[in-house]
């Protein structure tokens, strides 16, 4: 089986069928995974993503996932984000023996504030085959992080992200140019903003952004990797198992549909 392997801030799984020891013929990736979570969960998605992403993997892609924290200047983290997954495009895949570079097709996929970040990379989403946003969260900082409407001022801290959501939302609109956009809400999530981000992708031209509706909350993309890696394998919810994997393949299943016209690999 693959193991997760850290580069820097990313962190990388290879497909099963890519690597040596996994028996049989190799099978390159049929493509790469660039993944940005949310607000906490975040800085280690190689723990609080793993089921989710390894079942990624197990579908032939190949897994890149940005470890960050999150700060206030959600523009100049975009752009890190961006130029780490750039620098690794053209390196050997993680975990196979001479492994050549190759150029794969690219699925960016974020959760919550990981969306927004996919949203403002420099490029404009030209560098990808599309988007899978889950639980988009573009919220102001006053409701994202309690008591800073009231603490802020006493320490002189900086009370609001930049870009603002309104400024967010404007952005996208002016420069983002992917049109092949896959928006996931989760039904009982109080903290998705899909239907806003949708709005504002489906008026630009030749958009083909849709918007799919699944069961769980703000948590179901990386909850059941969360309990096992808290609280052991005898924790696991094979319900959850099963959730996730119908989620990895309505993820794949889009993602290999045709391109639009527009859209780059």
């Amino acid at each position: 089986m693959s193991r997760w392997q850290q580069q820097g801030p990313l962190w990388s799984f290879a497909p099963p069928t890519a690597e040596p020891f996994a028996g049989g013929a190799l099978v390159p990736p049929i493509g790469v995974v660039e993944f940005i979570g949310g607000t906490v969960l975040a800085a280690s998605p190689q723990l609080s993503y793993r089921r989710l992403l390894e079942a990624l993997a197990l579908r032939g892609l190949l897994v890149h996932a940005w470890s960050y924290v999150p700060g206030f200047d959600h523009q100049a983290q975009a752009t890190e984000a961006w130029r780490c997954f750039r620098s690794v495009r053209s390196m050997a895949t993680p975990g196979v023996a001479g492994s050549a570079p190759a150029p794969l097709p690219v699925l960016r996929l974020g959760h919550s504030l990981g969306c927004k970040l996919h949203l403002l990379a420099p490029d404009g989403g030209r560098g990808c085959r599309g988007l899978v946003a889950m639980s988009f969260n573009n919220f102001s900082a006053d409701r994202s992080i309690p008591l800073l409407a009231d603490l802020a001022p006493r320490l002189g801290l900086r009370t609001e992200f930049s870009p603002s959501p309104e400024e967010t939302l404007r952005l996208v609109g002016l420069h983002y140019r992917q049109p092949r956009n896959l928006l996931i809400r989760f039904g009982t999530d109080a903290l998705d903003q899909s239907r806003r981000l949708i709005g504002v992708l489906q008026q630009r031209p030749d958009d083909a952004s849709t918007l799919l509706e699944r069961p769980g909350d703000h948590l179901t993309p990386a909850s059941a990797g969360l309990r096992q890696n808290l609280l052991g394998a005898w924790a696991d919810d094979p319900a959850r198992q099963r959730q996730i994997d119908r989620l990895a393949d309505q993820l794949t299943g889009w993602w290999l549909g045709p391109p639009s016209q527009d859209s780059c690999s």
